[in-house]
């Protein structure tokens, strides 16, 4: 189990953790896989159902959101949303 960042604020219905920054909201599945090619690329994220009120149905539809550290967030964001000139 990965340990928890400290819970700093609570506002608009946005949680945020101390020295992390939401990176991704959508699908758990999507949202799993996300966490697993971080790690793999040395970033340490963590994840977290959306509306952590529902029951843990094994729906892998059920939105969750993606946390990475503040000083990771950019090459995270290189990673995964910048376009890659190799592949035109």
């Amino acid at each position: 189990m990965r340990p928890r960042a400290k819970l700093v604020a609570i506002s608009r219905g946005m949680v945020e953790f101390a020295g992390m920054k939401l990176f991704y909201t959508g699908p758990f599945v999507n949202a799993e896989l996300l966490v697993v090619m971080l790690a793999k690329h040395g970033i340490s994220a963590t994840q977290e159902f959306a509306d952590p009120s529902l029951p843990a149905d094994g729906d892998l539809s059920r939105p969750a959101k993606v946390f990475v550290p503040e000083a990771d967030y950019e090459r995270a964001h290189k990673l995964f949303y910048a376009e890659r000139e190799d592949e035109l």
